[in-house]
């Protein structure tokens, strides 16, 4: 009989421990606001592209393009002459020392091979005797140059013809200089060789395709961390650009572009490029430095994954009366974060709790101001587990229901820094720059994700140097 009250009250303590030190806590949660698109208010980034343009660069395009036989009249019976015209050798451009930084000189080397006819046609009867000479001259010409519709245009005139040797033929007797009769026929080559020119430099310096790839390329959302796969996507919305400058050497175009930049947590985004709808705007000057706003975007998915390696081994309370979290999520409802904690311990369960959040310049962290439980959780720990709700606890939680943007601010400055130290998108042409300190702005909540909104001003330099 002693034996079984002795065993009557062993089971009871058992039954007792086991109830006080696991009770399931039946929670009601908050559900969350009704899912909509990702929509924010975005404040456009403004980057600066200064571009310099070699003009060795436009002189080997130009001689790519423009090769071979330029000019050709196979028609004798008009004028009595045929002419052919060949680049003998490259052609030179450079700044005219007659208008410096104006305009631009080209040398045209050439050869040319002339047929001359003297005699008459008398009676049906032609009386004709016909000469063939090899030639070679230099053709100097003078460009004014502006930038239309992304190309560069010149308006090309044709200033002398300096032929290299002067042969002489008999004519009636007399000796007479073969250039002397050629050159009343250069009123209507030399138009032909100004739009050949022409036509060759606008060929050769159309930017479109040059700028949308490096556009294209620029937009193409990449990878800044690879822990917190964040991923940095530019969208375009209007790109400008300043008439063309000559300087020395080479060409200054001041380019620009609005734009939006976002941060986004989560798998690689697509590209939001669209080159159909990228339109070059005239304006008058740009500013010299980047104001990019950059959208961070983090989807609560996301941000419950890295607070939930927050919790990783915390334990809270102590003695038999302690949890742990196993588990974070958090959504947006009614204007403020609810963060859900499911526990395991003296108490299993969910937890709900809510609070809004801020962001700490010092710490670069995004955490939860008055983090406190949601009144259902609240009114049933005070039943059950009224430890939970004392204010220590609490703190506890609120210094993990944080996480850090620092690393994600770091990588992206290193990652763009990457962009802005020689990085060469393509062959012939250079980006340089620099980036002053990362600012943050502020946060906006939408019903997917915490946007934190960042500014970072630079300078950024575009070079075009041996284009191929």
């Amino acid at each position: 009989m002693k034996f079984s009250s002795i065993f009557a009250l062993f089971t009871a303590t058992i039954l007792l421990f086991s109830c006080s030190t696991s009770q399931k806590l039946e929670t009601l949660k908050p559900e969350p606001d009704d899912a909509s698109p990702l929509v924010y208010d975005a404040n456009p980034s403004f980057i600066n592209l200064p571009i310099t343009v070699k003009l060795s660069d436009i002189e080997n395009q130009t001689n790519t393009l423009l090769n071979g036989l330029i000019y050709e009249d196979n028609n004798i019976e008009d004028d009595d002459i045929e002419i052919k015209i060949w680049k003998q050798a490259p052609i030179k451009i450079q700044n005219d020392p007659a208008a410096p930084n104006k305009k631009i000189k080209t040398i045209l080397p050439l050869k040319a091979t002339i047929k001359y006819r003297i005699g008459t046609k008398k009676l049906g009867v032609e009386l004709y005797d016909t000469r063939e000479f090899n030639l070679n001259g230099v053709i100097t010409l003078s460009s004014d140059v502006a930038l239309t519709n992304w190309k560069l245009n010149t308006k090309t005139e044709f200033k002398s013809l300096n032929w290299n040797e002067s042969p002489t033929m008999t004519v009636f007797g007399k000796n007479m200089p073969i250039t002397y009769l050629i050159n009343p026929a250069i009123s209507i080559f030399k138009s032909q060789i100004e739009k050949t020119i022409d036509e060759a430099i606008e060929t050769s310096m159309d930017f479109k395709p040059n700028v949308l790839s490096a556009l294209e390329k620029l937009c193409t959302p990449f990878q800044m961390s690879d822990t917190y796969e964040s991923w940095l996507r530019i969208v375009p919305i209007e790109v400008y650009s300043t008439n063309v400058k000559l300087k020395n050497d080479s060409f200054l175009l001041d380019m620009g572009m609005k734009c939006n930049m976002e941060t986004i947590v989560g798998k690689k985004p697509e590209s939001k490029f669209n080159a159909n709808k990228t339109v070059l705007k005239p304006v008058a000057k740009i500013p010299n430095q980047i104001s990019a706003n950059i959208a961070a975007i983090s989807t609560y998915a996301d941000a419950s994954k890295i607070m939930t390696q927050n919790f990783a081994n915390q334990e809270f309370g102590s003695g038999s009366k302690k949890v742990t979290v196993k588990n974070v999520a958090i959504w947006h409802k009614d204007g403020k974060m609810v963060i859900a904690l499911d526990v395991l311990g003296s108490i299993n369960g969910t937890l709900y709790l809510n609070g809004f959040p801020q962001y700490n310049p010092q710490t670069k962290e995004i955490y939860f101001d008055k983090l406190d439980y949601v009144l259902d959780t609240k009114s049933r720990l005070m039943r059950t587990a009224s430890w939970l709700g004392q204010g220590y606890i609490l703190r506890k939680m609120e210094e993990n229901c944080r996480y850090s943007i620092q690393p994600n601010l770091e990588e992206g400055k290193k990652s763009m820094a990457s962009y802005l130290k020689n990085y060469s998108p393509m062959p012939g042409v250079f980006v340089n720059g620099k980036m002053e300190d990362i600012q943050f702005d502020k946060i906006q909540l939408t019903n997917q994700a915490i946007i934190a909104f960042i500014k970072i001003n630079g300078t950024v330099n575009v070079s075009v140097d041996g284009l191929k």
